[in-house]
């Protein structure tokens, strides 16, 4: 059991490789559309929401297939989100703004998607900091408490994905709704431990 899960955790590794690949590919066959800047960086986006989500659905899993393993995974999955969303923050902070951190400062301000994404990665650094075995002995108790931002950020990464969208919302609300379906069951599971 512990030898496949170790194979399981290089097979998701190398998986979670698979958005930088994929954008390298675009990249060279110019595929990247009238807005190559905002395609890497939604693309990039994209990618933080969906190992958001699959990091979330980790506890879940475990509770409705009585598999323990699947909790084994939830960390790199969530250091996976961390990883694609400081690339997201990257490509707006030097693609888009060039590192002009006044222009940066104003865009945060005017506009609530670019704030609850700022905030969103803000939030995920403690988590990150705080990933390893070491850091969860240190902290006991407080690191399950910590690492329940976890459920702020997947809220305030799919407002930030349905704040920037102005026509379509099409993919951003199917998010929304995974988010919710997931944060749900995590509130059910909550109560049970309670009673």
């Amino acid at each position: 059991m512990k030898l496949n899960s170790i194979y399981i955790k290089r097979f998701i590794f190398i998986l979670g490789l698979w958005p930088i690949l994929s954008i390298g590919i675009d990249i060279l066959q110019n595929n990247l559309g009238a807005n190559p800047i905002e395609f890497i960086e939604r693309h990039f986006g994209k990618w933080t929401l969906i190992f958001l989500c699959l990091t979330l659905s980790m506890t879940p899993l475990r509770n409705v297939t009585t598999i323990s393993q699947w909790i084994l995974y939830r960390r790199m999955l969530g250091l996976f989100v961390f990883f694609y969303a400081s690339i997201h923050l990257l490509c707006y902070i030097w693609l888009d703004y060039h590192f002009a951190w006044i222009d940066i400062k104003n865009d945060i301000i005017k506009h609530r998607y670019v704030l609850v994404g700022f905030l969103a990665w803000l939030l995920l650094l403690p988590l990150a900091f705080t990933s390893s075995d070491r850091m969860m002995r240190r902290l006991k108790e407080n690191w399950k408490r910590l690492h329940r931002l976890i459920y702020l950020i997947a809220i305030l990464g799919v407002l930030h994905f349905v704040w920037l969208v102005k026509k379509d919302l099409t993919e951003p609300l199917i998010y929304a709704v995974i988010v919710s379906l997931l944060l749900i069951l995590r509130l059910n599971i909550f109560k049970r431990k309670k009673n």
